[in-house]
Formats: C-alpha cells, structure tokens, sequence
C-alpha cells in the first residue's frame, strides 16, 4: 500500500456541526403553521360577526327610514296610511327589503289612531278618512331569530 493515499493531507474535512447550518428545524415550522392558522381562525370568525352587524345596521336604518316616512305621511294627511304601498313615491322612494329576510314583506302594526287611551275627538280639519280607517302606525321586521345583543328581529 501506497502510504501517500492514506496520508492527513488527503482526508475529508471534518463535519460542520449542525448548529452553524441555516435553515428552520421541523418543530419551528409546525410552530408557526399552527399560529397562523389560529389567527386565519379568528378572522373567519370576525369577518362573519362583521356581515352579520352590517346587516342588522341595516336593517335598523330601513325599519327608522319606514318609520318617519309614515309619521310624514301622518303629518301631511292626518291619517295614517293603509298600507306601505300608500308611502310611494312621495315619502318614500321604495320599499326597501329586510336585510335579514331578503324579502319585502315587513310586518305592518296597525292601529287605529282614535282607539289609542287618551286620544280626543279629532279636530274639525282632520282628514275624514283619519276617523274611517285604521292605517300602518308601525313597521317591524319578521326575520326569526335575534341581533348578536340577543334582541329579537321583531322587537327592533
């Protein structure tokens, strides 16, 4: 044998130990993944609670714009009008939908306004219609269920 090919001067380098080496060990990448995905989690659950609270501002704002749009009509004509229809075009553009339902069919409170405890005889200038007929004095939504504060659709 050859004493040349065995000598110190031809062997392989030593090992570069593993804590020099770059990279991310198996561990900090599981780390990381499952934080991520908890923090995906959590956006999934705001973005639906955020659809959720515009449609309900919605809503209210639909169920508020309804409600002056009959006292309006209530203040021009001294009656209350028969049904939603009537609030077209005049004091309101359309009949908007229930953001809940998607539908038009609010639930139409009717009353008639010379029932009510306490009221007197209309004066002379009233409408005659306003003693004949019982018209819409409110408007309420008829999704089931409730708002994210636990109160009824119906009771808003």
């Amino acid at each position: 044998m050859n004493d040349q090919t065995h000598s110190p001067t031809n062997a392989m380098p030593p090992r570069v130990h593993r804590s020099k080496e770059r990279g991310f060990t198996l561990i900090e990448l599981i780390v990381v993944v499952t934080i991520v995905g908890i923090l995906a989690g959590l956006a999934m659950v705001n973005l639906k609670n955020m659809q959720r609270k515009a449609r309900e501002a919605a809503l209210k704002d639909n169920l508020t714009t309804m409600r002056k749009a009959i006292d309006n009509f209530y203040a021009d004509k001294q009656h209350y009008p028969a049904n939603l229809e009537e609030l077209k075009p005049n004091y309101i553009h359309s009949i908007p939908k229930d953001p809940i339902t998607g539908q038009t069919d609010w639930e139409e409170i009717r009353e008639d306004p010379l029932s009510l405890e306490g009221s007197e005889q209309p004066p002379a200038e009233t409408d005659p219609q306003a003693t004949s007929e019982p018209g819409v004095v409110d408007v309420k939504s008829k999704a089931p269920g409730a708002t994210l504060d636990n109160v009824p659709y119906s009771e808003l």
